[in-house]
């Protein structure tokens, strides 16, 4: 082989034998296609058997603290799905308790008392695992290392602006606290919002500190006497949670009217030395923003335009702004955030359900209101990291402190020139370069396609000056990070960078007009955007002569070495059409082009179009010398009898990600049992076909597994995936982890699934960890021979959990058709015909 590194990651394989069997048990759930979320469905003309797209991206759980509806982890969805003739899915990934009120006279919950109408009972009903708590910041030789990414920096680079908070010393400090608290689901169904709270009270608070929370957004809260019907307004004290407002109204708290209420009142009433606000919630970053409420689904997230809208309006500046909340840790929050605040605390990537651990740090800042704010930040960041290793062991993990002052005095111009060097390589005719940096940047929330990644690794794998440069000045502005230790390449401040979504340009272009975003950022995105959905609509243009209608048409549509690239000509009038100009000020010239025509509200509807870097005739140019040739993928045969597939390695370097994809034939249609990069090359580099029939299963069971990530090499790498079950009934993913130090994988939590509420577009806190005797009952999707989707149905027998769980691969036995899927730099999909 030439070059081994132009070689997809593949997963290691550990077989074990024969299976348990594959069979689909009782009923349709109707619960809507279970499958593959990550990466775009698949093309007109591929061999999948359904085309339609996927826009369920649903992922949350006890365990992340992203938005969502009623759960833990609930991704973004957003998914245009464009429809061309034929029924073909033709860009479909490219766009793609309390009862309230009522107090008891008197209560008790763990050894604390409460009375009457001023307090309500933190944590009824809950088992807070506080011992286990203590004992994971204490170190327990059974959890998960976390590891630490950096030391804390006291220093600040030159030229940046003096603190606004100025601290007055020996103690004294007058602190007033503000946690906005939106309970979501994340109460309603967890009881986490109760668990933080029962935390804060557990706390031993001096005089000098002021804990203000305000609540809502949650349509049963566990805490007995908050209400579920009006927002409240309560102060921790003495191990009590006292209520200081009872009825703050009922606006919703995505409403920044909301929040910069809450603000005044809270200054108004407790002034202070130092103020401090806390978001408890759904995060979405920086395409969303903050906050789910339950209560008032379609309002929407608060968005970073409307955070800063509320912030300013209420004029207050902040000691530090901290994120309870997945996602916040990103360079739009922080350069929005600091006309507001010296410092901000937030995660770049969903954050486990349990969120921030209160007791410790609160108490040690109790006990000294004069600490520095760097200080208050890594007692947050330790006693987050080690809680979530204690409890949440596989769990990722992030948290970081940013000193804004230093970020917006360092970043902003590093920024402006590491953005024109991307605009530079786009119209250099080097996007190659450009995609696959960002496909081998550590993402955040990949199931959900926010498009977010880390900025840090980002410009280190760009390669350019400007990158590094840009490097240095974020590395130098995070002031501490940890991870967990599964957690590489995250250094505490993500981006938006689209890839999987590109539908999010134009929501991010005009949010970052709104906060002042740097124009050369905005323009490089548009460029790269532009290119990415110019190489798939070419693409998509070149399959849409293949049968759809069918899955025998369907499979084996690249077969005869056809090809499926287009000449430069066709290319320059198919995008002259798509942009209807050099100016790209018109898309009309695709209502009369056959089969586009559905291109024309794409981009009349789409402004980053106009954004785009190249000529009609340069991108053209571009694109015709690296179209991927699917009709390169031929099955041909070696002597022994196995099947292969060789490609050029000018081919080979167009390929970011593969996936072997397998159907099971049980006599009435197919089960799909998902995505898995398991594959494997000759000495000449070509890939060479899977004859085993074996499949992924989890106690010989097999299930339907979806490849989600693969980061690394062979030698250092980090991959997951989900599994589609029912966890004692409710609807969850399973995470699988394959890593270098777990090759055969391990269970890493389930993810609650809750793609029901349609409006939300933030997402949840993540993973739940199994306990033995719960019970799992996996699903699958299930098509007929004609290649419409089905129903979704239980797949294989209920299975009990237990502690030595074992993931392998075991022969399926029967009638399989395996296919695998090549996705290129532009992220479009093509399947190779069905494995002979």
């Amino acid at each position: 082989m030439d070059n081994k590194d132009n070689r997809p990651l593949s997963r290691k394989k550990n077989v074990t034998g024969s299976s348990t069997g594959v069979h689909r048990r009782g009923e349709g759930l109707n619960t809507g296609p279970v499958g593959r979320r990550e990466g775009s469905a698949p093309q007109s003309g591929s061999p999948r058997p359904e085309n339609r797209g996927f826009s369920s991206d649903s992922q949350r759980g006890s365990g992340t603290r992203s938005a969502g509806g009623l759960g833990r982890l609930l991704p973004i969805i957003i998914i245009a799905v464009l429809v061309l003739g034929g029924g073909g899915g033709f860009l479909s990934g490219l766009f793609g308790g309390g009862s309230g009120g009522g107090t008891s006279s008197s209560y008790n919950t763990g050894g604390t008392s409460y009375s009457s109408d001023y307090s309500s009972g933190i944590g009824s009903g809950m088992t807070s695992g506080m011992s286990d708590i203590l004992s994971g910041l204490t170190g327990n030789s059974s959890a998960q290392v976390a590891t630490s990414t950096s030391q804390l920096d006291r220093t600040v680079a030159a030229g940046s602006r003096d603190k606004y908070t100025s601290i007055v010393g020996g103690g004294k400090d007058k602190i007033t606290m503000l946690v906005y608290m939106c309970g979501t689901d994340l109460e309603s169904k967890s009881g986490m919002a109760t668990s933080d709270l029962q935390e804060m009270a557990g706390a031993t608070l001096s005089e000098n500190i002021n804990i203000i929370v305000y609540t809502g957004g949650c349509r049963s809260w566990r805490t007995n006497g908050i209400s579920n019907s009006a927002n409240q307004i309560y102060k921790v004290e003495n191990g009590t949670l006292a209520r200081l407002v009872s009825d703050a109204g009922n606006a919703p708290m995505t409403d920044p009217n909301t929040l910069s209420d809450f603000i005044d009142w809270g200054v108004k009433n407790y002034p202070a030395d130092r103020y401090e606000l806390i978001f408890w919630d759904h995060g979405g970053g920086s395409v969303t923003g903050y906050g789910y409420d339950e209560k008032y689904a379609s309002s929407g997230a608060m968005d970073l335009s409307e955070i800063d809208s509320a912030l300013s309006k209420s004029g207050v500046k902040f000691d530090f702004v901290g994120f309870d909340a997945c996602l916040m840790a990103t360079a739009e929050t922080a350069l929005m955030m600091g006309e507001h605040a010296d410092y901000l605390i937030a995660s770049e990537e969903t954050e486990p359900g349990v969120g921030w651990y209160y007791t410790n740090w609160l108490t040690k800042l109790s006990e000294n209101t004069s600490m520095e704010t760097i200080d208050i930040g890594q007692n947050i960041v330790d006693d987050f990291v080690s809680t979530c290793a204690r409890r949440c062991p596989g769990q990722k993990t992030t948290l970081s402190v940013i000193d804004l002052a230093e970020f917006e005095n360092t970043v902003p111009s590093k920024l402006t020139a590491f953005s024109q060097e991307i605009s530079g390589l786009i119209s250099g005719k080097e996007y190659a370069t450009v995609s696959n940096a960002r496909s081998d940047t550590r993402e955040f929330a990949q199931s959900s396609r926010i498009d977010q990644v880390d900025l840090v690794d980002l410009a280190n794998n760009m390669g350019t000056t400007g990158g590094s440069a840009l490097s240095a000045a974020l590395k130098g502005a995070v002031k501490y990070n940890r991870t967990s230790g599964d957690m590489t390449n995250a250094y505490g401040v993500s981006i938006y960078f689209p890839y999987k979504k590109v539908s999010s340009v134009d929501t991010m272009v005009s949010t970052y007009e709104k906060i002042g975003m740097d124009s050369e950022y905005t323009k490089c995105i548009k460029a790269f955007a532009s290119l990415e959905a110019a190489g798939q609509v070419t693409a998509n243009s070149s399959a849409s002569g293949f049968g759809t209608s069918a899955l025998p048409s369907l499979l084996g549509s690249f077969t005869g070495g056809a090809s499926t690239t287009q000449s430069s000509d066709s290319i320059t009038s198919l995008l002259s059409g798509l942009f209807g100009s050099s100016s790209g000020s018109s898309s009309s010239g695709l209502s009369g082009m056959s089969g586009l025509s559905g291109l024309a509200s794409l981009a009349g509807g789409t402004d980053f179009f106009s954004g785009r870097s190249m000529s009609d005739s340069d991108m053209a140019e571009y694109i015709y010398e690296n179209q991927f040739d699917a009709g390169n993928l031929v099955w041909q045969t070696k002597e022994d009898g196995t099947p292969y597939i060789s490609l050029k390695e000018e081919q080979w370097k167009l390929v970011q990600t593969l996936d072997m994809n397998m159907f099971y034939d049980d006599g009435e249609g197919y089960i799909d049992l998902g995505f898995d990069n398991v594959f494997e090359f000759d000495d000449d580099g070509n890939m060479l076909g899977a004859t085993d029939n074996t499949w992924l299963a989890i106690n010989g069971q097999p299930v339907a597994y979806y490849r989600l990530d693969a980061v690394g090499n062979s030698s250092n790498y980090t991959i997951s995936g989900y599994v589609p079950a029912l966890l004692n009934g409710e609807r969850v993913d399973l995470i699988l982890v394959f890593d270098s130090e777990n090759p055969d994988g391990r269970i890493a939590g389930a993810v609650y699934n809750y793609e029901d509420v349609a409006d939300v577009e933030t997402v949840a806190k993540s993973l739940t960890e199994l306990q033995p005797g719960d019970t799992l009952d996996f699903i699958c999707d299930y098509y007929t021979y004609d290649g419409s989707y089905d129903n979704s149905y239980l797949l294989g027998e209920q299975m009990t959990v237990t502690d030595d769980m074992v993931i392998s691969n075991v022969d399926v036995g029967g009638d399989t058709m395996v296919t695998y899927c090549f996705t290129d730099i532009f992220a479009q999909q093509y399947w190779s015909p069905v494995m002979p």
